[in-house]
């Protein structure tokens, strides 16, 4: 006969399947947490629930993981391996009952503190069904609104309505052992452990749906009543003669202008389109290191999330990540240029907030525009902003712009009470849909205003763009970072006042520079960005596909032996699978002749694919540069390489925001795995390149000549400095520039950035910031004794004819 316990259970979990699709952060549970399966394993969850039980046994099972309702046995004794610790509330009176948390605890800890041996886990687990941060509505709402610990009825429309936007986040395994030899198993001990159970739950709770919103009354009435606006207002009122009705009325405009208007059941149906949108674009989404982002919303940081900025797909793909991820999407500052028919509204709904590209000469907009930010942090909002201002044309991080990082300083000095912790995030793609667009702007069209014309024309071209990546990088505390360059700057903490002290600029310089360097610390290297590193450094940019398949394979070999840095994702493909998927991109032409085929890039696609392999061409400088050096010399000391790499690393950090590091050591690793890679071959101290005609030298060509334009680049400036003597640094860089656009028109050199006027600005300040530039009373540059040396090692890699024609250009100049 039927067990009539089961089959009600039966009866239950059927609907529930249909009705509860949840989302289990992490992907990878017992890896990425390290959970030991073969150690006993209990769930702690903050609710009593029938559902949430089920939620919970549906998920162990999808991750093979112990079921939570199977007993455990501890020396003997069955215990429950699952412990809730509040019971729901009542549907009457509203009250919570008592579970038996408290026991199952005491027993656990008494159990641990009779057998040594005992090390069971205990791992909180965090249920949320409905994601909404909301507010308390009456009637029918009221019953379908969560709550703490929701009554069974509103836990029914909860799970009717939103059972397929639940998300079951797994913590942390915490030793039991630990616990019992710290804590002891008295009572006391007991109930701590729940309060600290309860605290984290509301952590988590918290991180998944953010604080309450804020009405757009209480918004309007906090702007207008702060100190710093009141200010602005009043000077308003002073300098333009306009009455305080009437700036009011136009504080309240750009307020209205401003402000996100952030709506959880957008944010869901934009994550049902979203997911369809990149089945439809992408071959996958890959995520790493993002488990440091829920540790931190746990831990209740205030989270400025600072990704590079590709393309519109950013905003998008970042929030979607996030949110998949279990946390709040975040309060994304995005240009005013967006704000245009539907889509406006839409991004405003999903956390946008608007502004102006430029605050100058108008202090009312920039007063109200620097409160509405401090409040969306004193409130708890994470916040989203690109500290490029916009997107880069040419696939090199842009050099930063301090605006937003001043203002949150600002927001800081008026006394924030959590960490504000800045999370650089690499986002890269194997295909940008603007790229085509880049190029335009770079030969010189007009940038085409975004329009809805423009978003359906780029639907309709809609087709398969491999893959996307989200790297997050290393945390960047911005409490810690004060304390280190500006020891007492809580002693200039004034809720009341926006602070600007002599030190916020030279401050915000230094930590916008640390932000790029974390994102490139967390670069994806991918089929389309180390095909077009390839490629680009090839002649006629063509190889078999043998060789390039072989070049792919070293390179990967290469990232594996001397990494960067560890945040770096490498493919884990062969560089056979690459080629096969590359292909399958339609990135490259494939030609077959009688001895196989050929792998190119046509004219219009080599000058596209530059953008790709800028994304990545910082991994490589080092690696490039040793071997430019090599091939130019029969045989080189370790030494003399390696003081190569000492002079030009602070350069190349600067242009690339490479962190900071001991160049010897590094360039020491590089040349460790060349040899293993047979690149190099070690005759003691001394090193030589492979033989002539073998595959190892050709192979070395290659990557030598990925820095070559630049440091073709380089050796312009460098030998019209050494030449010329007191030079404007305007007419350094013009005669820079001129000499540039004839090297690239004698040998067809596609880089745009060869010719980027930021491009070479920035090389000028670099070399005036490491003393290898001096400016005069005047401000003319002239070299310094240090120059020399360094233009003798640039040269030194380049090809007799490339320096010929520089020399010769420079003479006539």
């Amino acid at each position: 006969m039927a067990n009539p316990a089961k089959l009600f259970k039966a009866f239950i979990n059927a609907p529930m399947s249909f009705l509860v699709k949840p989302r289990i952060v992490p992907d990878n549970v017992i890896d990425e947490l390290e959970i030991d399966p073969s150690r006993p394993i209990f769930y702690v969850i903050k609710t009593d629930s029938f559902t949430d039980k089920v939620a919970l046994a549906r998920a162990c099972k999808t991750l093979s993981m112990p079921s939570p309702s199977m007993p455990v046995n501890l020396s003997g004794h069955e215990v429950p391996p699952l412990i809730a610790i509040e019971k729901p509330k009542s549907l009457l009176f509203g009250t919570n009952g008592k579970t038996n948390a408290l026991k199952i605890g005491e027993k656990l800890l008494a159990a641990h503190q009779q057998n040594r041996e005992l090390d069971a886990q205990l791992i909180p687990v965090s249920i949320v069904w409905k994601r909404a941060p909301g507010k308390e509505k009456a009637g029918l709402q009221s019953i379908m609104a969560d709550s703490e610990s929701p009554s069974w009825l509103r836990k029914l429309f909860i799970v009717l309505f939103s059972g397929r936007n639940t998300f079951i986040r797994f913590s942390r395994p915490v030793s039991i052992r630990y616990m019992a030899d710290k804590h002891g198993s008295d009572l006391e001990s007991g109930h701590k452990l729940l309060r600290v159970a309860r605290f984290h739950f509301y952590r988590q709770k918290l991180a998944a749906t953010g604080p309450r919103l804020w009405s757009k009354e209480q918004m309007l009435n906090s702007i207008l009543s702060a100190p710093s606006v009141k200010k602005a207002m009043e000077d308003e009122q002073r300098e333009t003669g306009k009455s305080k009705l009437d700036v009011k009325k136009a504080v309240k405009k750009q307020v209205v202008e401003i402000a996100a208007d952030y709506r959880e059941s957008y944010v869901r149906v934009a994550n049902r389109f979203l997911t369809w949108l990149w089945n439809k674009l992408y071959n996958g989404i890959e995520v790493n290191n993002a488990e440091v982002v829920r540790e931190l919303a746990e831990l209740g940081h205030e989270i400025i999330y600072v990704p590079c900025h590709r393309s519109h797909m950013d905003y998008l793909l970042l929030s979607y990540v996030i949110y998949n991820q279990g946390l709040v999407p975040p309060h994304i500052a995005a240009g005013i240029n967006l704000n245009f028919g539907p889509v406006g509204p839409i991004l405003r709904r999903g956390g946008a907030f608007f502004l102006r590209r430029s605050f100058k000469g108008d202090k009312l907009y920039a007063a109200v525009f620097r409160e509405y930010l401090s409040q969306l942090f004193m409130k708890g909002y994470s916040v989203e902003y690109f500290t490029e201002g916009g997107r880069s044309r040419t696939g090199r991080l842009l050099p930063p712009k301090t605006g937003m990082l001043a203002m949150t300083i600002q927001a800081m000095l008026r006394g924030i009470d959590r960490p504000v912790t800045f999370v650089p995030v690499y986002l890269g793609y194997e295909h940008v849909m603007e790229v085509s667009t880049y190029l335009k702007e770079l030969k010189g069209s007009a940038k085409k205003s975004e329009s809805l014309g423009g978003i359906f024309k780029a639907v309709k071209n809609l087709r398969d763009y491999g893959y996307g990546y989200v790297n997050f990088g290393n945390p960047l505390t911005l409490n810690e970072f004060l304390n280190k360059h500006v020891s007492d700057w809580r002693e200039q903490i004034d809720p009341m006042e926006v602070q600007k002290p002599t030190w916020l600029t030279p401050v915000c310089n230094k930590l916008s520079v640390e932000i790029m360097r974390g994102i490139n610390h967390s670069t994806a290297l991918n089929a389309a960005t180390l095909t077009a590193i390839i490629l680009l450094a090839a002649e006629q940019h063509t190889l078999s596909r043998e060789e390039l398949e072989a070049q792919l394979n070293l390179y990967l070999g290469l990232q594996r032996s001397a990494r960067y840095s560890e945040l770096v994702s490498i493919p884990e493909q062969t560089g056979k699978e690459l080629v096969d998927h590359l292909i399958k991109l339609r990135k490259v032409e494939i030609k077959r002749d009688d001895f196989g085929q050929m792998v190119s890039f046509n004219a219009e696609e080599a000058v596209l694919m530059t953008y790709y392999r800028n994304n990545i061409i910082h991994l490589f400088a080092l690696p490039s540069l040793i071997a430019a050096q090599i091939l130019m010399h029969k045989l080189l000391a370790k030494e003399q390489i390696i003081d190569a790499v000492r002079q030009l690393y602070p350069l190349f950090a600067d242009e690339w925001f490479l962190q900071e590091l001991d160049p010897a050591e590094y360039a020491t690793t590089i040349i460790k795995a060349m040899i293993e890679q047979k690149l190099l071959i070690e005759q003691g101290d001394m090193l030589q390149a492979p033989e002539r005609q073998s595959p190892q030298r050709f192979a070395l060509k290659l990557l030598a000549n990925v820095i070559g334009r630049t440091l073709q680049r380089y050796a312009i400036v460098l030998n019209l400095l050494k030449n010329r003597h007191h030079m404007s640094r305007e007419e350094l860089e013009e005669k820079s520039l001129a000499i540039a656009a004839r090297l690239r028109a004698m040998y067809g050199i596609k880089s745009p950035e060869f010719t980027d006027k930021k491009v070479l600005s920035a090389f000028t300040t670099s070399l005036k910031d490491n003393g290898y530039a001096i400016a005069d009373e005047q401000g003319r540059l002239s070299g310094s004794v240090a120059l020399n040396k360094l233009t003798e090692t640039v040269t030194g890699t380049l090809r007799n004819d490339i320096m010929q024609a520089i020399t010769q250009v420079i003479s006539r100049s």
